[in-house]
């Protein structure tokens, strides 16, 4: 039993465990699933008591009236007052919990453009001129706005210790906030099947310091001039 627990433990951390948050929306996702499968095992575990309950007791002779009252009294109860309440348990938590995850103005954001394709992901920062291709950097403890888009199919980008995942649409630009707590290199993936090479559209996060990522622009950054003569 103890080494059983210790193997389904292995699979709660890891570089696309959910359960291995390293990031505020992640640690809300996080909550939010262990309060689900606590709640869902406590139900399972009351029905199947329920279920023993009913298969070992001795029946008798029953008159249909009151077997059929009973019978009106567990579908109302089990077959629709535990799916309404279980439902509106996870709205009262999961709306509030989503609403902290959707991005709102801050002076302090940075904003990162991700447009998917068949199949990898480019990654441009506004007003530098740098350009990458399945790879990003951003600064810890502050929040990132990834504006993205697709240039052919609908595709889901991912990263898992850092929060949910948002499509990338064609024809439309939809911007998830992410936050990385702790210096670290991250992977992501696409969450939507989109092709062939599907199992293969990964890219890699690395969240540095705010100093190594001023520094990185710095090292980086494509002067105007130079994109100007290169579009010329």
């Amino acid at each position: 039993m103890c080494a059983a627990s210790i193997l389904l433990l292995t699979g709660c951390s890891g570089p696309f465990s959910t359960l291995d948050p390293a990031g505020p929306s992640a640690h809300m996702v996080k909550l939010l699933w262990w309060g689900m499968f606590w709640f869902s095992l406590v139900v399972s575990v009351v029905l199947f008591v329920w279920w023993w309950h009913a298969m070992h007791r001795d029946g008798g002779d029953v008159e249909q009236d009151k077997a059929q009252k009973a019978l009106n009294k567990w579908v109302w109860y089990g077959g629709i007052g535990l799916p309404t309440f279980a439902i509106t348990l996870l709205l009262i938590f999961g709306i509030p919990y989503g609403h902290r995850m959707l991005p709102h103005a801050d002076p302090n954001a940075v904003r990162i453009e991700v447009t998917a394709h068949q199949w990898f992901w480019r990654v441009t920062y506004p007003d530098t001129g740098i350009e990458l291709i399945d790879d990003i950097v951003i600064p810890v403890d502050t929040p990132i706005d990834f504006h993205l888009s697709s240039e052919d199919v609908i595709h889901s980008f991912w990263v898992p210790r850092l929060g949910g995942k948002l499509d990338a649409i064609p024809g439309r630009t939809t911007v998830l906030r992410l936050q990385a707590d702790e210096i670290d290199t991250y992977r992501g993936q696409c969450a939507e099947y989109c092709g062939s090479a599907h199992a293969f559209m990964q890219f890699e996060l690395r969240a540095v310091s705010q100093d190594d990522f001023e520094q990185w622009l710095s090292d980086n950054a494509v002067p105007a001039s130079t994109t100007e003569v290169s579009d010329d």
